[in-house]
Order: structure tokens, then sequence, then C-alpha cells
């Protein structure tokens, strides 16, 4: 019998789901080449950023020493690059997480792409 997921309750989960999701854009045949060269994105140094942020935004905790919303998470261009932005966020949250923050968490990242358009 499988165990239920566990929802995002922990600084721990942030990281979990900032890293698995990173994971999956640097791996993605689309985005990585947008986010690595076009963004020029430094995932290293722009990791922490991202865990400030989503604990922020799910926690309401004021964690953020930048932007209110990281250049990682803007979104590259519309169309197909929001959509598997998205879709790979979710993944990263539905392989890892199950619970009314996993949700929001989907929700928010559905917004920030919204706000990009």
């Amino acid at each position: 019998m499988p165990t239920a997921l566990p929802d995002i309750r922990t600084e721990g989960d942030i990281k979990v789901l900032v890293d698995c999701f990173c994971q999956k854009v640097n791996q993605d045949a689309l985005l990585s080449p947008i986010f690595s060269a076009v963004a020029a994105v430094h995932w290293p140094n722009h990791l922490t950023s991202l865990y400030d942020y989503w604990s922020s935004a799910l926690f309401g905790r004021n964690n953020s020493t930048g932007q209110p919303i990281p250049q990682q998470l803007a979104m590259p261009a519309r169309g197909q690059y929001q959509r598997q932005w998205i879709g790979l966020f979710s993944k990263a949250v539905e392989e890892n997480f199950a619970g009314d923050k996993a949700e929001e968490a989907k929700v928010k990242a559905r917004s920030i792409a919204l706000a990009a358009e």
C-alpha cells in the first residue's frame, strides 16, 4: 500500500521542492537553454533567493532580501515556455507533496506565469 505524500510544512520541504524543480528545468530541453544562456541564471547563486521566496510565499515569512519575485521565477517567454515551466513546477510539487500547501504552491506558480503575460 503506497504511503501518502506529506504536505509542504518546513523549510526543508521548500528546499526539496525548489531543488527538484531546478533539476527538472536544468534537464529540460526547452527551458534549460533559456534559463542558462538567455536569462543568465546561475543556479547555485540563486537557490537561496528561491528558498526564501517560496518560504515567504507559502508560510508568510518575510525572508526575501531582494525583489519580491526572484529573476529566475520570471517566465522566459509566453506560450509553450510558460506551459512547460508550470508543468515542471507542478510535477515537482506532485512528486513530493500533497495537501493544502502543495496546492497553494501550484496556484502561486500559475499566478507568477499569468503576471508575466
